[in-house]
Formats: structure tokens, sequence, C-alpha cells
């Protein structure tokens, strides 16, 4: 059986302002309409050649184990163990800890490990091209996976075959090197070869294998990733790491730590269609297009447009380009991104910029992702603010109160179950009710609708960090209140 392993981590900067820290390109539906890390659980399911696939692993920043156990559920596929990585530590820690979790459950296990947020629309011709590499594994190699180049793309790094992978075909060749993102004149250079690929990294290996080349060529990282994985601690459903020894382990990504100095790697070539979407210009590249090459996404129009991607994510938002040629023009609710095509992959400038600032935007997404629903802010001002609300079936908000604020509730849609101070009751469309500064309060979704709400807040402090929880069905940490509240 292979067992996929879905590396879910990202700062989610690269496709602001859609794609932000706290909700990152993974979790979004860059190109269609699941997102890409269902679509790449859905490409890792099924069968490969005459293997199953097994449920996958994920491994996941703490923050987001509610968002990926959901899409996963949204998607109907079954969640194999999600672990939780305490911090970001790059690819290489997240591989081993992998290796080693699945190796402990069975000596023999293959592991397949993707990214969670790169576009492969063909599934069936990649699950093809990973069973020509399981045959490899037999000799104790890694194997890799190379996309045929159809451009001198300077910002991917790049895989150069041995000279005795002439004659290989589709199957497994031997890798000579490593290349890293190469200057323009090489990158020509390459693309005229055909013994040079894009690395895609994805890879297939016997856990045994993975495990001796971190031995060999990264023996730090062991031993405080072993610590990390013996010290890990169930949480509901997900598995989360050790924080002390995880922290200590080395931010290194797989490829320098493992496979630069590897000398058992084969590569298996994929000439299917395949792309990182690691800018807006590599989204316009996989986008539906007009005659004139222009895209149009969401709530966004295009007059007289060449070249260019004009999306909008927000019906409250209309945006119209009238004459534009090579530009991305991207809008959210609270953020609108305009660039030239060739200055797309500087992006993350822009994040620096508003981070420097304090801007929320910079990291923030509008919305607020939570276990039991979201809820995004409509409007602040000095002492209020009003919330959107959105609790979905069977979700249920921490039993909590507050010390700073009092609240009234609106229900709009669904029926709500509301708890305040002990008194529970029943709230259907455009009924309201109070909750006082201080009482102890909770609101659930008894129902298979969902609950729409609007929440008006009003008082001193409106942070959301004034919370005091008491209960809570995910097993969110009780919140004290802080100092800096109690001084208020």
């Amino acid at each position: 059986m292979i067992h996929p392993c879905i590396l879910c981590g990202g700062s989610g900067t690269r496709l602001w302002p859609l794609s932000r820290k706290s909700y990152p390109k993974q979790f979004v539906a860059v190109t269609g309409e699941e997102t890409l890390f269902q679509a790449t659980a859905r490409r890792l399911s099924g069968v490969c050649g005459a293997e199953p696939l097994a449920p996958p692993l994920i491994l996941t920043h703490a923050d987001f184990r509610f968002i990926a156990s959901q899409q996963l559920g949204e998607a109907g596929i079954e969640a194999g163990t999600i672990l939780l990585e305490p911090e970001g530590h790059n690819t290489a820690p997240a591989v081993l800890v992998a290796a080693l979790q699945l190796q402990a459950c069975d000596p023999e296990a293959v592991l397949l490990v993707a990214p969670s947020d790169h576009r492969i629309p063909d599934a069936a011709a990649f699950r093809a091209a990973v069973a020509r590499g399981l045959p490899a594994l037999a000799k104790g190699r890694i194997v890799t996976f190379g996309i045929r180049p159809t451009r001198a793309e300077t910002g991917y790094g790049w895989l150069e075959l041995s000279a005795e992978a002439e004659g290989a075909g589709d199957g497994p060749a031997p890798l000579a090197r490593f290349v890293e993102k190469p200057a323009p004149e090489e990158a020509a250079g390459m693309l005229r070869s055909d013994r040079f690929l894009w690395n895609a990294g994805i890879f297939l290996f016997r856990a045994a294998d993975m495990i001796a080349a971190f031995e060999a060529h990264a023996p730090a990282l062991i031993a405080p990733v072993r610590a990390a994985l013996a010290g890990a601690t169930l949480d509901l459903d997900f598995l989360r790491l050790a924080a002390a020894p995880w922290k200590a382990t080395a931010a290194i990504s797989l490829d320098y730590a493992v496979m630069e100095p590897a000398r058992n790697l084969s590569v298996v070539p994929y000439a299917g269609s395949w792309s990182d979407l690691g800018t807006w210009d590599a989204v316009w590249s996989e986008s539906a297009r007009d005659a004139c090459g222009t895209g149009c996404q969401g709530t966004a129009d295009a007059i007289d447009c060449e070249n260019s991607l004009l999306r909008s994510d927000s019906p409250e938002v209309r945006l119209v380009g009238i004459g534009l040629r090579d530009v991305m023009a991207i809008a959210t609710r609270d953020a609108v991104l305009v660039a030239h095509r060739s200055r797309t992959q500087e992006v993350g400038a822009a994040v620096a910029l508003l981070h420097a600032q304090g801007a929320q935007q910079a990291t923030q997404l509008h919305t607020d992702h939570r276990p039991w629903g979201r809820y995004e802010c409509l409007s602040r001002g000095d002492r209020f603010q009003v919330k959107r609300i959105h609790v979905r079936p069977g979700g249920m908000l921490s039993l909590q109160s507050h010390h700073h604020r009092a609240e009234h509730w609106i229900v709009v849609e669904g029926t709500a179950k509301v708890t305040i101070d002990g008194e529970t009751r029943l709230l259907s469309e455009n009924q309201s009710v109070y909750v006082p500064l201080g009482a102890v309060h909770r609101m659930e979704n008894p129902g298979k609708l969902p609950v729409v709400l609007i929440e008006v807040q009003t008082g001193a402090y409106l942070g959301e960090d004034d919370i005091i929880r008491y209960e809570d069905l995910y097993a969110r940490e009780a919140q004290p209140e802080p100092e800096r509240l109690r001084r208020l």
C-alpha cells in the first residue's frame, strides 16, 4: 500500500491578497471549485497501478487543523493521521517525521510525498507516472518527478538527468544533479536540451530508505525529530508533535538536506499539465481566457483588455478593467493588487510593505475561519463592531464570557440554540437576543442547515482576546483574562 503524505504548510504570500498567512493558498479555490488541498487529496486517492492508496497523512500547522479536516470531509475523502507541526521548519523535518511515523506502523511502508498547493488536472496520468516509479523502489532508489519544461522558467528548480538516462523513456532514470533557480541564459539552454526537467518537489520512496538517507546526509535532524514524535500527544483526531524538540530541528528543505547529496535518486518524467501556481502569472496561464488572452473570475469584467487577469472574490466589489495590457488585477473585500504580469514574483514585497505599516491585510484574511464555521467583520468603529457569523450544522461555539463588551445577536438564517447564564432557548429567523457584559453564554447550530446571524458588539474593548473560555467542543485551551485587559 502506498501512503500519500501531503505537506500542507506555506506562508500564503505569493498569491496575496487571495492567499494570506492566516489562510494560505492550498485552502483556496484558485482555479476551480475545489481548493488546491482538496484536489491534491483527491488526486492521491484510489489505486495507483496495482497498489491501493491509503488515506493520506497530512502535515500542517496547528492553526490549520480544523480547516484541513473540514475540507477533507467536504470532499468526501477519509483522512489518515493529521500531524500538527508546532511551527513550520521547511520540508526536511516534515518528510522525516512522516517516514518515522509510517515506518513505526509498517516497516515496509512506501510514501508518496506531495505539496498541497500544486495543480495537476489529469489525476489518472499522474497516478500512472507514480506507478512507473514503483519498480525503482525495490533497488533502494528514491524517486522524484520531473516536469517536461515548456518555457525557460527561472522561478523553478531544475533536474538534470544522467547520461545513462538515454533510452529510459518515461521510466525511472538516474539523476545527475539539481539545478537551483537558473539565470535566463542558463534556463534557455536547459530548455533546448532533452536532459533537463522542472523539479516538481514530489517524492516516492520506502520509509526505510529515506530514514537511511537522513542518517547519511542530515543526521543532526534525526534525534530532535524522533523526540518530537515520541512526545506527540493526541488532540481530538489530531497528533500534535512535541514543541520543544521540534523547535530544536533545523529549518531546511528536503532538497538541500538529503536530495542534493544523495546518489540513489531516480527521476520519472511527467509530460502532463502541472503548475505550482506560485505567481499570479502562473494562475493566469492556468485560467480560462478569451480570444484576447484575458481571464475574468468572480465579479470582474474586461473591456478591450489583452493578456490580463481580472479577479474579484467579493460580490460587494465589482472589478472592471478597460484597455489593460499584461496586467494582473486581484480584488478581495479588503485589499486590491494591481501588477504587471512580469512583476508578479515581487508580490512578497507588497506583503512586507503592508506588514511594516502594521496593516492587518498583510497576514489576516477578512474572513476568520473557526472549527465551528467562520465570521467576518462588516463594520467597526469607536466602541462598536458588527460581524456576520456562519455556524455550520453541528457547530458549537465555546461556553464563554467577556469582561469588556456586550453583544446583540440577530438570526437571519436557520435556527440557533442559545444559552445565556444557564437559560437555553431557540432563536429562529428574525429573532434576536441580548448578551449582557459578563454573561456566560454559548451558541450552537442543532439543525441540518447553516445558521447565519448578525452580531453587534458594544463596549470599551472589542479585541478577540477578551474571552474567558469555560468549555469547548474543540479542545481549545481555556483562556484566562490577559493582564492588559484587567487594567482597562
